[in-house]
């Protein structure tokens, strides 16, 4: 097994002005901005940017890591302290309201809950999913979700609910709307 070696102090400045770089302008622009004009803003060559970062997704992910995981965290803090079927609507409406805030982040939990997309077995991906996971299966048991849903059904549904609500008026006013009718539809 060959030997991690730990990242040159300069190699970690620049992957730490990247990564600062990346989520300014993925607010600015989306998904979609330049990874070109990112080096350049950062300091740095494409090519150093590719070596950190061989795809748009993995710089995406790098970026989001940190508010993905928060994202994430909410699941669990809720469910102490809400029933498991509140608990579950209450974290799909902060994950839908946040993928409409965070430019970008709606295309990264996208791809993450699509099958086989490039972002499904990464670190944001497992820690949405996770998320998922633990409130579908408390509102299954609690008796408020029908049995036969799949969390990445919940998933994926909460992202057309993202994206509906932002079609409607671009400011995510009908999310909760939305989830009021998807959650009938989820119910036993």
């Amino acid at each position: 097994m060959p030997e991690i070696r730990p990242m040159r102090a300069d190699a970690r400045r620049n992957y730490e002005r990247l990564l600062t770089v990346a989520a300014v302008a993925f607010a600015e622009h989306g998904e979609n901005a330049s990874l070109d004009d990112i080096a350049k803003r950062a300091g740095v060559g494409s090519g150093t940017l590719y070596r950190h970062f061989p795809t748009r997704q993995a710089l995406l992910e790098a970026a989001y890591l940190d508010r993905v995981e928060a994202i994430a965290a909410r699941a669990d803090a809720l469910a102490e302290h809400l029933p498991p079927g509140e608990a579950l609507m209450a974290w799909l409406h902060e994950l839908c309201v946040g993928s409409l805030q965070v430019r970008g982040l709606k295309a990264l939990v996208g791809s993450a809950v699509a099958d086989g997309g490039p972002a499904a077995l990464t670190v944001c991906g497992t820690s949405i999913k996770g998320a998922a996971a633990r409130l579908v299966g408390a509102a299954q048991r609690e008796g408020t979700l029908r049995a036969d849903i799949e969390p990445i059904e919940v998933l994926r549904l909460a992202h057309g609910v993202a994206t509906a609500s932002e079609l409607a008026d671009g400011q995510g006013t009908h999310i909760h709307r939305y989830l009021s009718l998807l959650a009938e539809g989820l119910r036993p």
